[in-house]
């Protein structure tokens, strides 16, 4: 007897192909046929008629380790057809940590990850002890940390003994079944790190055959140059490289899509293993304390804290913005475009503008920054508007660039639920098919959903998983095409989306009927020699 038979449907099969109607068969956790009019007894039918049956959508860049062990339901992407979720981006892994640093890994976090306990673990201490969750996990190890454990927020080169250490606690996850290594070179203490360093860790990746994620140096007046820097760590090393949540921020340089696509695309055509992914939103979120020069940060943040409160420090950060812009954001049209999204300490500015709160208070945005830090003992997070809608859609409607929330599940209620996360967290995909695919016809429905489920587990080589095929893991989602569409908002970003009617996962279905049926069959899935699995 088959488990599961879903009846009827449009079947597009992540490959790029277009869709055809057919049953959905699976038995034992895996897809045990794709065929018009199955016959035969199944404990479950689902019928189809009339919606799309694809692959789960595989999230190759999220930051949900931050709150999947505060919520293993993972109800914001789950509901949203997500089925596998790449964690630990843009340098920022929760493990290794080691004895003694406890405390510095919580205070760097802050911004991130407010309620997230920490504990002295290796990083396959942590993937043993990741919790039963509804979403499969690939995990990788933030370079920021390992740097973190290794020399705090030093800013200069390491020791060949502090070396030697972060290279060990790579091996040592790469080991235990870790996809690889992402890097955030855009902040501290990652942007204290020199190519040597990195090209170091890199030769680590390639004797090991895994990969290496990075959130390129600077996204904005500098992210030819950034981005140039990734690829040549892939063609000198021969390891592959996700340039995770490709942009370009600030007004200096908006209209620049078409060249950096075309600077990735000839690095692919001369054999550079490169990929990238987008999130179709025109809003980033960072930690505020980010929005400063990096300088501000050196010696961790009670060092940060007591320099924001000095009038020398603020006049130099003041002068450092006028020039360059917000880090790695550049120029934005105003303060207006910074918004608070998350403060443990501060909660009853969620929501405001640092235009607002400057306003408010008669001074500038920087003095806000800085008065809002030391209030909340650094641990805001903001949302930043700096980057320019036909920007986002070149993007998107490259083949080569896949679709990653930048994300972390979340949910309604509970501890999750606070603050006003990026809507993101809860539309990415449904708002790529619901506005870039129904309403715009920026893509065909095929490459959307390639984008989100054969291209990613291409990219991480995902083994069995990604497709609809059979003898694949049973990982689908159903939909509805002329309804999914994202809900949330930056007013009101805790809504879940419309249009999503099952999700199974490893052939158990945890969305049904577009509600959560509490199962938590997801896997963590390790990095081996014939892929992640």
């Amino acid at each position: 007897m088959d488990d599961i038979v879903i009846r009827g449907g449009q079947v597009v099969d992540g490959s790029g192909a277009p869709g055809r109607v057919a049953d959905v068969v699976i038995r034992d956790g895996r897809v045990a046929a794709i065929e018009p009019g199955h016959v035969g007894p199944a404990r479950r039918v689902f019928d189809a008629r009339g919606r799309v049956v694809s692959p789960g959508f595989v999230d190759v860049k999220t930051h949900s380790d931050w709150t999947l062990p505060l919520n293993p339901r993972a109800e914001s992407k789950v509901r949203q057809g997500v089925t596998t979720e790449v964690i630990g981006h843009c340098g920022f892994s929760v493990a290794p940590v080691l004895p003694g640093r406890v405390e510095l890994l919580r205070d760097y976090l802050a911004p991130s990850a407010p309620w997230l306990p920490f504990r002295e673990t290796t990083f396959a201490e942590y993937m043993d002890a990741f919790p039963a969750t509804s979403v499969n996990t690939v995990m990788l190890v933030g370079h920021n940390t390992l740097r973190l454990m290794a020399m705090g927020m030093a800013n200069r080169p390491p020791t060949a003994d502090e070396m030697t250490l972060m290279r060990r606690m790579l091996e040592e996850a790469l080991a235990a079944g870790a996809l690889g290594l992402s890097s955030g070179l855009f902040t501290a203490p990652g942007c204290f790190a020199g190519a040597e360093e990195m090209v170091s860790l890199a030769h680590v990746l390639r004797r090991y055959g895994a990969s290496y994620a990075t959130h390129v140096r600077d996204e904005a007046r500098r992210v030819f140059e950034a981005v140039r820097e990734a690829i040549a760590i892939a063609e000198t090393c021969g390891v592959h490289v996700e340039i995770v949540h490709l942009k370009l921020s600030g007004t200096d340089g908006w209209g620049g899509a078409a060249r950096l696509l075309a600077e990735i695309e000839a690095a692919r055509q001369r054999g550079v293993p490169v990929d990238c992914d987008q999130y179709p939103y025109t809003t980033a979120s960072n930690p505020l304390r980010n929005l400063l020069p990096t300088w501000v940060q050196e010696g961790g943040v009670d060092a940060m804290l007591a320099r924001l409160g000095r009038p020398d420090v603020r006049d130099r950060a003041r002068e450092d913005i006028a020039a360059d812009g917000l880090g790695s954001w550049g120029r934005i049209p105003s303060w207006d475009a910074v918004r608070v999204a998350v403060s443990p300490h501060r909660p009853e500015c969620e929501g405001r503008t640092l235009g607002d709160i400057a306003r408010s208070r008669s001074f500038d945005g920087v003095d806000a920054v800085c008065d809002f830090l030391i209030a909340d003992r650094g641990a805001t997070r903001v949302l930043i508007a700096s980057m320019a809608e036909e920007d986002v859609r070149e993007l998107l409607r490259s083949p080569m660039v896949l679709v990653g929330s930048d994300g972390y599940a979340v949910a309604p209620y509970g501890v999750t639920g606070q603050g006003k996360p990026h809507p993101r967290c809860y539309g990415t995909f449904p708002r790529v098919l619901g506005q870039y695919v129904r309403e715009l016809r920026l893509l065909t429905l095929p490459q959307a959903i390639h984008k989100m489920t054969g291209g990613p587990a291409a990219a991480i080589g995902l083994v069995a998983r990604g497709l609809l095929r059979a003898g694949y893991r049973a990982d689908v989602t159903v939909f509805d095409p002329e309804t999914v569409a994202e809900r949330a908002t930056f007013d009101e970003p805790h809504q879940y989306p419309v249009g999503i009617v099952t999700v199974i996962v490893n052939g158990v279905p945890v969305v049904d009927g577009g509600e959560h049926t509490g199962a938590l069959p997801g896997q963590v899935l390790r990095r081996r020699s014939g892929g992640v699995g």
